[in-house]
């Protein structure tokens, strides 16, 4: 048997890699755009998305962390056990679509592991229908958001430069660095919430806070781990999502990180988990659908929809079969 504190910290050290891990893999969401249109070299792509979600930190409350560690599965429920087991099986499955460079959700894994994990512990019951619906319903219209906000910040950039059209790259080529900043910086406050959620529920479950609540050292240490991974960056997924769904111009990119940008900021102020995979997949598709929707390739658009739609209940699999494995931890 594991003393609680012992485990605490071995699973804090297991958040910290998977927020480290969603940095990794979800970098190309924060630099797919302005490394396909040329604007940055990757290196300074990156840089720039690592120092802007780290200042996410900043912005907004946690709002996003406690539906996270306290909305998805009673908090009496989630044991330190399950806590380790949902992040097995967040982790699983973020290294599985990494590996294969298939752009699947990071928020959500963690979700599927929790609701795994929560159902091999204690039944159906230990699941927040509240909670998990909210998440289920911005599955389909967070990406909608995200196409919807691309298409009319397209048409409005293409009305707006009607007269200057073939120039009008060159204004977007400075706007873009503005706009993959911004989009960056929801990244970083929508996605770290997620992790300190789970460390806030493992402070809970292992006695050393009385209460659910986010200290300030957690908040920083999720960031600086999200911030680390997206500099460290996953090149897998950068060439599905800035260049085969479809071909971007300086333009494209600012109108897609610019909606993506609003929407997670939206959400983050509302305390909604989203993924910032779905709505930079779907800006970059509205924005790329506006002056010809054959230039997006909906073939891989509708592989990557699959993807997002097993993503919880493969990951709730994996985390339901670790939770099982893990016999030795109390």
């Amino acid at each position: 048997m594991v003393e609680p504190i012992i485990l605490a910290v071995i699973l804090i050290v297991f958040a910290l890699a998977f927020d480290f891990i969603n940095g990794f893999h979800d970098s190309a969401n924060s630099i797919a755009t302005v490394v396909s249109t040329r604007v940055l070299s990757p290196q300074a792509a990156v840089l720039l998305a690592a120092v802007a979600n780290f200042i996410g930190a900043f912005v907004f409350s946690t709002a996003v962390a406690k539906a996270v560690g306290s909305g998805i599965i009673d908090p009496h429920a989630a044991t330190l056990r399950v806590i380790f087991a949902a992040l097995i099986g967040a982790i699983v499955w973020n290294l599985i679509t990494w590996y294969y460079g298939i752009p699947s959700s990071s928020s959500h894994a963690l979700i599927g592991g929790l609701v795994g994990a929560g159902i091999s512990a204690v039944g159906i019951a230990a699941i927040n229908f509240d909670g998990l619906k909210n998440v289920l319903f911005f599955i389909f219209l967070a990406p909608i958001l995200g196409l919807i906000g691309g298409i009319i910040g397209m048409i409005g950039i293409l009305w707006g430069f009607r007269k200057a059209s073939r120039s009008a790259n060159k204004y977007f080529r400075k706007l873009q660095l503005i706009s993959a900043g911004f989009y960056s910086l929801g990244h970083g406050t929508n996605d770290a919430q997620k992790t300190m959620g789970i460390i806030a529920a493992t402070l809970f479950a292992a006695g050393l806070t009385s209460t659910f609540y986010v200290p300030i050292w957690v908040i920083l240490s999720a960031h600086a781990a999200i911030a680390a991974g997206t500099y460290f960056g996953g090149w897998r997924i950068v060439k599905t999502m800035g260049t085969k769904i479809t071909k971007l111009k300086p333009m494209h990119g600012f109108a897609a990180e610019t909606s993506s940008g609003l929407v997670l900021f939206g959400t983050a102020h509302f305390g909604i988990p989203v993924s910032t995979t779905h709505v930079i997949a779907g800006s970059i598709m509205g924005a790329g659908s506006v002056q010809r929707t054959s230039k997006v390739r909906w073939t891989l658009a509708r592989k990557i929809l699959w993807a997002w739609i097993i993503t919880i209940p493969v990951s709730a699999l994996i985390a339901g079969i670790a939770y099982y494995g893990i016999f030795w931890f109390g």
